[in-house]
């Protein structure tokens, strides 16, 4: 039967030779970003392992004799009859089956003989192989567990010859095993197997994608002793790794190696080394390399070109880009679509658009198609210059004539939206995509997740993130980095803990930047400690700390006033892979300007230089900073000085030492600084900033002196708008002050300085409130006469203005007018119109108007009900005022605070204790915090109702719940406390508002020397009398009533009547109720 069988398979075919090539993982040169190339990579492939050179003819037949073999014992003789047989070789599906059987038989010996047919017909092993042997043996683990499994293989007598030996260790680094591999290699020198070149240079390029230098210098030390002799490939892997180590010095000493040695340096070794010296950022280095190439036999070719122009983009130097691609297109390399997709690339990496732009077009007239990278490229470079339009036009081409965009083309859209601040923008063009029935990748998910991480926008991001784990797409370490951001952004700390624990137990190894993203998240939410935990546990996690993560650490300590910690840290830094950077001398000074220790932070600036770390504008800015906080100007005017010798101020400059010039009056110095400011190129001269930088000037000078420093800058004709003028109406209006801003804008006038619409509406506005109804109109005419046209928002303060004038008809008219300039009536207009109504007592007529808006669509706002449902409680229908806030609740319009404290100080009025605290109580259930007017109606109601001690319990809630109580409610209770006689408590109330800082007026002093005087106790009344004299406030016909009432009571006849004496000869005219009070002289 044997003999059939094998007849069957010498009768086949002839066997076939070929040979099966596996390529290396490859380390060398990677492929430039985002484009193909005519070679696959820059590196030279490493040859695939061994392989059988010959196909057996009717393997199949050989496998079928085997299974049809009546057990084991003999299926091996058939096996090794066939492999005696001189035209049958047997295949590694025939020895697999053969090992699977044997170990499933629990044959062990068997299995070292079918293996040693293996090795002495060469027949290719795979990891299928290993894992079979190694589960016979009772390794468990797979392939992983070669290093345990190796001695257990030889007492079975299962030896390894060279040939295999290889093979094993290729097919571990192959499936990410390369300690394991290296672990092999050491039992294969031992065993006295010296392994092939080829072997050296997978393990050197296993443990260069590690960035494990001294490992990769030890194989080549290792392949040196043992007689192997290293090749262009190995010596290419070392320079790569020594390069991507910044150790050139060493790389090139390799070179010269080579070249003794007689192993000249092909164009891939001299390409690894331009790539290296431009990820260093040592474009003249690599420049040179490139034009020796250029005089040697050694040539530049496409992928040194491509190369080039990558490297020389990603580095900003748009001079070498132009260059490179000229030399390319005299070489004659510019004949592809790859060869113009890598300058497109490169021009907009530089910024230059516009002639990437032009060479897309050149492209597209030589009749070479662009293709999907092609536009890729041209779009990216659009947006990165922020030129939407023209980037959503290509697309839009592409979404017509093709190629039709790929995921790449929508996420770079994405991207695009995300780091512009457009997280919804974002998430509509990822689902677009979704729409085109494009999958989303790992890619795509964390471009949206990057947009929705940067605004907080939690829910939307944990959306994403699940979608994507339910499509089958694998969350790397960028997702859960983008995640624990969002958590922090949206203050979730706990689900950004449990992202990061959930992110190791899915075997998605943590980066550092996920670290650093974590230890700042925990330090942001106070809980350092946990900070420092992840911290320790990166040894355990196989991650080095980087200057990130000891500048995230600074800056939580920083926080923490941890001004030791952080100079601790500091020096731990010094003898670390990592010393400090720019942003560590940076964050430092912060830290310590910010806690007290300016001197350090300014011995610590002039000490970064020789460090070899040049301080820049941050440092500069932050030390002036700590030196005007601690009023040191004159040292802050020193460092000023000092900076610009060497650095231009900017706006953060300008706002950190301009306002301490104004407020020591250095009004000179200031213009200068400005004057200098304005003039430089990229200044930020807008509205917007000039408005920031007085208000920062009010805030530090005061009053006074800002607008002296403003109408210097006006009179000198620095500049003639009024962008620094607006700040200060602003300002004086919100002090009451606004015909002091009416005054000043006149003032400003006569300077040039020409208003605009906004500080129009500003100085209105003011005027307004305080009831200066005709400057306001008079104002407003000035604006039209000037054509300074009114806008919305002026024609709304005008009908403000004559609603609070009561006058109804004007008002109307005004809004006839904003009607005839274009100008629709919006919410905020009706409302005011109402609002003017109820005022001018038209309560019907404004209840009227609000059921017609209503019956248009209208759709009312809580300022809509509010003048209405003040206007029914003050007029006592206290039942038609409960309708309409049901109304107003059916409606879905929600109440707020004010709408509560209408409807209590109605009900206050009314005299309703209990449904004042029901309200009251409803509020709070309704998550409404009560403000003090809502605590200062309530107080008022209880102590009016006799229930004092429940107003005192208001009272210190509100204490409680941060409010600082008003001179109205110290003024309610002291009266209350009076009325009941607790007098002592009054008085120290009294004393303690005076504390806070809070000035008693005449109705404090009234009330107190009322019921001092009505206790009998006149002296204290007099005592109160007098210093309110002192205070500056002019007795009342109540003042002296009390008085001479308290007098009376105590017996005091004669100070009561030098009381009222007093009080005729003050010229304050006495009262029936003086009259009364007086004692009888009879």
């Amino acid at each position: 039967m044997l003999e059939v069988c094998c007849s069957g398979v010498v009768g086949g075919s002839p066997p076939s030779s070929r040979t099966v090539g596996v390529s290396s993982p490859g380390l060398l040169a990677s492929r430039p970003k985002k484009r193909r190339i005519g070679r696959a990579l820059v590196e030279p492939r490493a040859p695939p392992p061994p392989c059988d050179e010959r196909r057996a003819a009717g393997a199949e037949d050989v496998i079928h004799a085997l299974r049809s073999a009546d057990g084991p014992a003999e299926a091996l003789e058939r096996f090794k009859s066939a492999a005696r047989q001189p035209r049958v070789v047997h295949t590694t599906a025939s020895c697999n089956y053969m090992l699977e059987l044997m170990r499933a038989h629990g044959r062990v010996g068997d299995m070292a003989k079918v293996f040693d047919v293996m090795q002495r017909q060469i027949v290719k092993t795979n990891v299928g192989t290993f894992a079979t042997i190694f589960r016979g043996l009772g390794v468990e683990g797979g392939l992983q567990s070669a290093p345990v499994a190796l001695p257990i293989m030889k007492e079975a007598g299962i030896v390894l010859n060279a040939y295999t030996y290889n093979g094993l260790v290729y097919f571990l680094v192959k499936s990410g095993f390369d300690r394991e591999a290296l672990e092999v290699y050491k039992v294969m020198m031992a065993d006295g197997v010296v392994p092939s070149v080829r072997t050296y240079s997978v393990l050197m390029v296993a443990s260069g994608k590690r960035r494990d230098v001294e490992t990769v210098l030890w194989l080549l030390r290792e392949m040196e002793a043992h007689g192997v002799k290293p090749n262009v490939y190995s010596y290419t892997i070392c320079i790569r790794v020594l390069g991507q180590a910044r150790r050139f010095d060493e790389a090139y000493r390799i070179l010269g190696k080579m070249e003794n040695e007689g192993c000249k340096p092909d164009v891939i070794t001299h390409t690894v080394l331009i790539q290296i010296l431009c990820d260093a950022g040592r474009i003249s280095d690599a420049k040179d390399v490139f034009w020796k190439m250029k005089k040697s036999d050694q040539k530049p070719d496409r992928v040194t070109y491509i190369t080039m122009l990558d490297k020389f983009g990603d580095n900003g130097d748009s001079q070498s880009v132009m260059e490179i691609w000229n030399a390319m297109k005299a070489d004659g390399y510019n004949d592809n679509v790859v060869a113009y997709t890598a300058v497109i690339d490169a021009l907009c990496q530089v910024g230059r658009v516009f002639e990437a732009s032009e060479i897309f077009d050149e492209m597209k007239q030589k009749g070479i198609v662009p293709e999907q990278y092609s536009y890729n490229s041209l779009i990216s470079g659009f947006l990165k210059a922020d030129r939407f339009g023209d980037a959503l036009e290509l697309f839009k081409h592409m979404d017509i004539h093709g190629p039709k965009p790929n995921g790449y083309t929508h996420v770079l859209f994405i991207n695009y939206y995300g780091k512009s601040g457009e997280a919804i923008k974002a998430i509509q063009r990822y689902e677009l995509m979704k729409s085109k029935g494009i999958v989303p990748d790992v890619v795509a998910g964390n471009a949206v997740l990057f947009g929705l991480a940067k605004s907080g926008r939690l829910g939307m991001a944990k959306r994403v993130f699940h979608e994507l784990k339910a499509m089958g797409v694998s969350p790397d370490t960028i997702t859960y980095t983008m995640m624990i951001k969002c958590c922090s952004k949206a203050s979730k700390f706990d689900e950004a803990v449990k992202i990061f624990y959930d992110m190791i137990e899915n075997k998605c190894v943590p980066d550092v930047l996920a670290v650093n993203s974590l230890i700042d998240t925990l330090y942001k939410a106070g809980r350092g400690d946990e900070a420092w935990r992840i911290f320790y546990e990166l040894k355990e996690m196989n991650l080095e700390p980087t200057d990130g993560t000891y500048n995230t650490l600074l800056a939580g300590l920083g926080r923490e006033g941890k001004v030791k910690e952080v100079m601790h840290l500091l020096e731990e830094m010094y003898h670390s892979n990592y010393p400090p950077n720019l942003i560590t001398y940076n964050t430092i000074l912060d830290c310590l300007c910010k806690n007290g220790a300016v001197n350090d932070a300014l011995d610590m600036l002039y000490s970064m230089t020789t460090k070899g770390c040049r301080p820049d504008l941050s440092s500069y800015n932050t030390v002036i900073y700590g030196l005007v906080k601690e009023e040191r100007y004159n040292e802050a005017f020193s460092i000023f000085c000092q900076m610009k010798k060497v650095l231009i101020p900017d706006y953060a400059t300008l706002c950190t030492i301009l306002p301490s010039f104004v407020k020591i009056g250095l009004m000179k110095e200031a213009l200068h600084t400005i004057k200098e400011y304005f003039l430089q190129p990229g200044s930020k001269t807008d509205r917007s900033s000039c408005h920031s930088l007085m208000e920062g000037i009010l805030k530090k000078a005061g009053t006074e002196k800002s607008v002296e420093f403003a109408e210097i800058l006006a009179s000198s004709g620095i500049t003639l708008n009024d962008f620094f003028l607006c700040p200060l109406i602003k300002h004086l209006c919100k002090q009451k002050k606004a015909i002091e801003a009416h005054e000043l804008v006149k003032k400003f006038k006569s300077f040039g300085v020409s208003l605009k619409t906004g500080s129009y509406n500003s100085l209105i506005c003011g005027l307004v409130d305080e009831n200066l109804i005709d400057i306001a109109e008079g104002l407003f005419a000035e604006m039209k006469e000037l054509g300074c046209g009114p806008d919305e928002f002026t024609y709304n303060l005008l009908l403000d203005a004559m609603g609070k004038s009561m006058r109804i008809e004007e008002m109307l008219k005004v809004q006839e007018e904003m009607h005839r300039k274009g100008y629709e009536s919006t919410y905020v207009t009706y409302n005011t119109i109402i609002s003017g109504l109820v005022k001018s007592r038209r309560l019907e007529q404004a209840i009227d108007l609000y059921y017609n808006l209503m019956s248009q669509g209208f759709s009312p706002t809580p300022c809509t009900y509010g003048p209405l449902l003040d206007g029914l409680l003050k007029a006592g229908r206290i039942e038609d005022a409960e309708n309409l806030f049901n109304e107003m609740l059916e409606y879905g319009c929600k109440a707020n605070c004010t709408i509560y404290n209408i409807l209590l100080n109605g009900h206050r009025i009314a005299g309703n204790t209990e449904k004042v605290c029901h309200l009251f109580q409803d509020m709070v259930d309704q998550g409404i915090n009560p403000d003090i007017k809502s605590y200062t109606i309530i107080i008022d109601t209880l102590c009016k109702a006799g229930q004092l001690n429940d107003g005192l319990t208001y009272f210190r809630q509100l204490l409680e719940m941060g409010l600082e109580p008003d001179l109205i409610t110290y003024n309610l209770l002291i009266d209350g406390l009076g009325k009941s006689k607790r007098l002592e408590e009054a008085v120290s109330l009294f004393n303690e508002m005076q504390k806070k800082g809070i000035v008693p007026n005449l109705y404090t002093y009234n009330s107190l020397i009322l019921h001092l005087g009505k206790a009998g106790k006149a002296a204290e009344a007099g005592k109160m009398y007098e210093e309110l004299l002192t205070k500056g406030w002019k007795p009342n016909v109540f003042t002296y009533n009390a008085l001479i009432r308290g007098y009376s009571v105590s017996g005091s006849t004669d100070s009561a009547y030098a009381a009222y004496g007093r009080m005729i000869v003050g010229g304050c005219l006495p009262n029936s109720s003086t009259y009364m009070q007086l004692p009888n002289q009879l």
